[in-house]
């Protein structure tokens, strides 16, 4: 049998995805390299989220801050309006962490070596695998779901995750090649995402289909097997929607930590069974008849909206009130957006 590997590779250096942020193989065999800050950048961003949502994002965040010193400087608040929108948004707050400690430890240089990368804040396995294998040429091991999947299906494994990751690893570093380990981790997971697809996958053209146990067996649609999931529970909330005469809106940027931490958003209650009234200014609140939802990881989530007219000498008791000139709701996290599109309407300024 020749060597996986190599099979891939093959593949690779022929069907290899285009993104702004990747080296294709042919530029790579010119002696070009990627930038270590791109690829760490698209690393975080495609934390749990698709290729085709990050790209804008990683343009502009390229546009704004085109080295990783150029965001270690920048205003937390303009971080997080720039990320808003892509969800998960402490990631947004541990880019920042991370790229000051590029700076303020290690030269403004991202190192090289995947124990080093661990050091850094935000950089887990996965990512400090990724960015060491596909940055440096390090014969690194990557192992997010596609990779999974993948050799789930080539060993025709029927262990459920999360419980199978270790096995899954050990697996997947036995394929793991030293010659060319950053196409490699790319091509495996171009694999994943392209051919060996969740659903309905492409085995007739799959360059590892002769000897891939699981379409020997018939299974490959069937893996990877997963441990059931519990009912995903329900919290609600409200949202106070307040606007003064001269059009400035009433908005609070959240704590540090929890969700949406440092995110520009709607003062509100709770997120609870039972979220308890805390208005942050006193006003005649008016009730919608619609209600914002929105689904996190763990929870969903459903926010009643209350709106308010103000005059231009109220005082709010939390929050600021910001010209409408200075707001942009695309600078929202997307629940919040959701609350500002269904409340903006009863709020128009005149």
């Amino acid at each position: 049998m020749r060597d996986r590997a190599a099979e891939l590779l093959e593949w690779y250096d022929v069907h290899a995805r285009v993104m702004p942020w990747r080296v294709g193989p042919a530029d790579r065999a010119r002696g070009q390299r990627p930038d270590p800050y791109g690829i760490w950048l698209s690393e975080v961003m495609l934390q749990q989220t698709t290729v085709a949502a990050v790209r804008d994002y990683w343009r502009k965040f390229i546009g704004l801050w085109p080295t990783v010193g150029d965001l270690a400087a920048a205003e937390d608040a303009d971080v997080m309006a720039a990320w808003a929108g892509l969800g998960y948004y402490a990631r947004a707050r541990n880019l920042l962490k991370c790229a000051r400690a590029v700076v303020a430890d290690h030269g403004g240089v991202f190192p090289a070596e995947r124990e080093t990368l661990l050091t850094l804040p935000g950089i887990g396995p996965y990512t400090a695998s990724a960015v060491a294998a596909i940055a440096f040429d390090a014969p690194e091991t990557v192992l997010d779901g596609n990779v999974e999947r993948v050799m789930a299906r080539l060993h025709d494994l029927h262990e459920p995750l999360p419980g199978a990751k270790p096995k899954l690893m050990a697996l997947a570093e036995a394929v793991t090649p030293k010659d060319r380990p950053g196409d490699y981790a790319q091509a495996v997971m171009d694999l994943g995402a392209t051919i060996c697809t969740p659903k309905n996958p492409a085995c007739g053209i799959c360059p590892w289909r002769d000897g891939c146990a699981a379409r020997s067996a018939g299974t490959a649609a069937d893996l990877p097997k997963k441990t059931p999931k519990k009912k995903t529970p329900t919290r609600y909330g409200i949202a106070y929607v307040a606007r003064r005469a001269d059009g400035a809106w009433l908005l609070e940027t959240r704590p540090e930590k929890g969700l949406l931490g440092g995110m520009l958003g709607w003062p509100g209650s709770d997120w609870s069974d039972a979220p308890q009234p805390d208005a942050p200014i006193a006003a005649q609140w008016e009730t919608l008849d619609a209600t914002a939802r929105h689904t996190f990881t763990h929870f969903h989530l459903e926010l009643t909206i209350l709106t308010a007219r103000v005059s231009d000498g109220a005082a709010p008791d939390r929050g600021v009130f910001i010209d409408n000139s200075q707001f942009s709701p695309t600078s929202l996290p997307t629940v919040m957006r959701k609350v500002f599109d269904l409340a903006a309407a009863t709020l128009r300024h005149d």
